[in-house]
């Protein structure tokens, strides 16, 4: 369990409704930050009438140095672990993540469809499936490609807790966690999105896939990948992109004040099934 008595503040903690509803939904962090991103939308859950739970992965929201001991494999058995404990008391039991949540609910789709602990439906936004690819013409960061060489040396270049942005907006300036380059820790979590991708075809449970072409964190391409593979399974595919100048990555998108209602109101006709493939092609 992530033991939250080491958060760096009280914003890093989980987020929880439980009020023994019969449908939940599981929220999933991004890398390498907090629960707190979930805010507006576990809130919005609740209202809709979802348990919803955004839990602190562990060493996330502690320390650094706790944090560098870690890599992807522990982050997700750690996921794993939760929502198999959340899929045996639910009736119906959703998945929604952004970013490496976001690989990491591709992930949790592809370890449990076509299993009695299947996921009911997966909402993936911003999802990376590729780092740096020739085949899809996908390059995150060029200069990671020394990471390897890096590791041999450094553990982080430039690790720090960052509270806030104030030099953002629009949301953006409430995102906290960690901030730098982690060597080790952007190399596991790489080498997981080659192994995410090649099982994408596993997946047989209805999907939501957003991604905003200006994405300045994981590039677009990335959702050409996942529809490529999943196609039989998204229900729904919004190309997004927001209009203004925002002093933000176009990213983590339901942080976004300016675009979370109605993105929000999206994901929540999607798990009400709204989006029945008869009824609505994709968009």
């Amino acid at each position: 369990m992530s033991d939250e008595s080491k958060c760096f503040s009280d914003d890093a903690k989980s987020i929880i409704y439980d009020k023994k509803r019969d449908e939940a939904v599981l929220l999933i962090h991004g890398f390498p930050t907090t629960p707190k991103m979930y805010t507006y939308a576990a809130k919005r859950l609740d209202e809709a009438g979802y348990d919803a739970y955004a839990p602190l992965i562990p060493t996330f929201g502690s320390n650094i140095e706790d944090f560098e001991k870690t890599n992807y494999t522990q982050w997700f058995n750690y996921i794993s672990s939760y929502y198999e404990n959340l899929r045996k008391r639910y009736k119906k039991l959703y998945v929604l993540g952004i970013s490496m949540g976001g690989a990491m609910t591709l992930n949790i789709g592809e370890k449990y469809s076509n299993t009695p602990l299947a996921p009911n439906r997966l909402v993936a936004i911003s999802a990376p499936v590729a780092y740096n690819n020739i085949r899809y013409g996908i390059f995150t960061n060029i200069k990671a490609m020394l990471a390897p060489t890096l590791s041999l040396f450094v553990k982080n270049i430039g690790a720090k807790i960052v509270y806030s942005r104030p030099e953002s907006n629009d949301g953006n300036e409430e995102w906290n966690g960690y901030g730098g380059v982690f060597i080790k820790q952007g190399l596991s979590l790489s080498k997981a999105f080659d192994k995410i991708r090649k099982d994408l075809k596993k997946i047989s449970v209805p999907m939501f896939v957003m991604h905003d072409k200006n994405d300045q964190t994981v590039p677009f391409k990335n959702l050409a990948v996942i529809e490529k593979y999943c196609h039989d399974y998204i229900y729904v595919k919004r190309e997004v992109e927001m209009k203004g100048d925002f002093k933000h990555s176009h990213h983590s998108l339901l942080m976004y004040k300016s675009v979370q209602k109605e993105y929000m109101d999206d994901i929540i006709n999607f798990l009400r099934g709204d989006y029945d493939r008869k009824e609505t092609k994709l968009h």
